[in-house]
């Protein structure tokens, strides 16, 4: 497969905004260099369709819970995620793209081939981004999947892990919300 040239070098965040949103759904940008997504499974959708919506119910009318658009971390070098689930406010819903200051929790679901990326790296970006909360789904193949839920520890900067759930969330930060994930 011959890679398109605008593959091979760093583009702008200019680049990145002037590119249609078909080319964009598709990929993240780490480091200015354009990383193919794969395509999550349905289950990996209606995982985070269901927690997205459990967050949803459970804020406050300041919070929306949304899937897969675009989370600019930075601009230079361009970081650009695209979370399965992020709750953001309310207000904000019409800035695009939407910045970590008016995120509060970022969802990864961890999928074959994302597992360092959404373990390790991803982590890493949005505690620096000074996102507070990030929850991790593991094992989003099985009836039970786990939930390890982390919040932004500002002394350090990084993530501390604060609860784990097995198939039912019921998580106390960023606020109450409880989500059954046993069923497919």
């Amino acid at each position: 497969m011959a890679v398109p040239d605008w593959m091979r070098e760093q583009i702008t965040a200019a680049e990145y905004d002037s590119w249609s949103e078909e080319v964009c759904r598709e990929i993240e940008i780490v480091d200015g260099m354009v990383h193919l997504s794969a395509r999550p499974t349905a289950r990996h959708n209606r995982l985070a369709r269901r927690i997205a919506t459990a967050l949803e119910a459970a804020s406050t009318p300041q919070w929306y819970a949304d899937g897969r658009f675009d989370l600019r971390l930075q601009d230079v070098p361009l970081n650009n995620r695209c979370p399965d689930t992020v709750v953001y406010r309310a207000d904000t819903i019409d800035i695009m793209p939407c910045r970590p200051e008016h995120v509060l929790l970022v969802v990864e679901v961890v999928s074959p081939g994302s597992e360092t990326t959404d373990r390790v790296t991803k982590p890493v970006q949005y505690a620096q981004a000074g996102i507070r909360h990030y929850w991790r789904v593991e094992r989003a193949t099985d009836p039970e999947p786990e939930v390890f839920t982390y919040e932004l520890d500002p002394g350090t900067g990084a993530y501390r892990a604060t609860e784990v759930f097995t198939g039912r969330v019921k998580a106390t930060a960023p606020f109450p919300v409880e989500v059954d994930l046993t069923t497919p």
